[in-house]
């Protein structure tokens, strides 16, 4: 049984709508009365003030391009040749430390001084490349005399976007295919392409690498990183393309609130393609209809709010 949630003026004059009878006597038209209820229940009409207090925004439906993606998930690496594990070539003991974790160096800088044990002469630690200290491994007056002592560095400008991608994705992606890399939140995203696929699958997990070079001069993408990768297959024009922001999901229907000359009414739809941003409208929506791209949620909230106050009106 359908609900007269909200009746707008123009509906209460088809109440009374008169017809001539044989004595000139008024009778109400209650076949009209009846049609006009049953076509307009579950309205809801608001004024543009509301609409721009509640940021609610109108758009026109349109053809559009679906962009499909595959997402897959990975981690921000160091590149393997921007990476050097630095160790004092003789065991001896730390006389002297210039550089510390954080600190910029450059290829062929002292990094510490060793006194051998051996000579008893004293030798330079000197970086292997140009870039920054991000471990160390002695400290001054320590005896060294293995591989676990000395400094790592690493050049931070590019890392690495490894993605992991699955075997039921091989056949879709490609090097040069674009990437959009993500951490989540309301951090910036980066746009980048696969530069390198493995040829070689993970045994344990069925994965392989998909590389992505992440410019990084702002040291915005951290070593460790957890990310996601989302990579556009192929696009797919479509007759009308709204975005997610529009749908609602109202008494079991998945809704887009349609503007009409009486108010604004939830039209069940049905979609076909679809990513994170846009869906395909393949019925119940025509190009050219006004419809609720954002907010619609506040009209939904209005119809519910119908329900227990059997009208309301703004």
């Amino acid at each position: 049984m359908k609900r007269n949630i909200f009746i707008p003026i123009v509906m209460l004059s088809a109440l009374l709508v008169l017809t001539s009878c044989g004595d000139d006597q008024p009778v109400i038209d209650t076949d009209h009365e009846e049609n006009e209820i049953e076509e307009h229940t579950e309205l809801v009409q608001l004024s543009q003030s509301v609409l721009t207090e509640f940021g609610i925004e109108l758009d026109r439906a349109a053809p559009g391009t679906i962009q499909i993606h595959v997402t897959l998930p990975g981690e921000i690496v160091i590149p393997s040749d921007q990476l050097a594990h630095i160790h004092p070539r003789f065991p001896g003991i730390v006389k002297e430390i210039y550089k510390y974790i954080g600190d910029k160096v450059n290829e062929g800088d002292a990094l510490a001084l060793i006194e051998g044990n051996e000579s008893l002469s004293e030798y330079e630690v000197q970086s292997l490349i140009t870039g920054e200290i991000i471990e160390k491994h002695l400290t001054r007056g320590e005896v060294i005399d293995d591989n676990e002592h000395g400094f790592v560095v690493a050049n931070l400008n590019q890392v690495w976007a490894n993605l992991s991608l699955y075997q039921k994705d091989l056949p879709y992606v490609k090097v040069g295919q674009r990437v959009i890399i993500s951490r989540g939140g309301n951090t910036p995203e980066v746009q980048a392409t696969i530069s390198y696929i493995s040829p070689v699958m993970n045994e344990i997990t069925r994965t392989t690498i998909a590389r992505v070079i992440v410019p990084n001069r702002d040291r915005s993408w951290k070593p460790g990183l957890f990310i996601t990768g989302a990579i556009e297959t192929h696009r797919q024009q479509v007759n009308i393309s709204i975005p997610k922001t529009a749908l609602e999901f109202f008494e079991g229907n998945q809704v887009v609130f349609v503007k009409t000359d009486l108010g604004f009414e939830p039209r069940p739809i049905e979609i076909g393609l679809r990513n994170d941003v846009n869906v395909e409208i393949i019925k119940g929506l025509a190009q050219g209809e006004t419809y609720v791209k954002k907010g619609a949620f506040t009209l939904k909230a209005e119809l519910q709010k119908g329900e227990m106050d059997e009208g309301h009106a703004h």
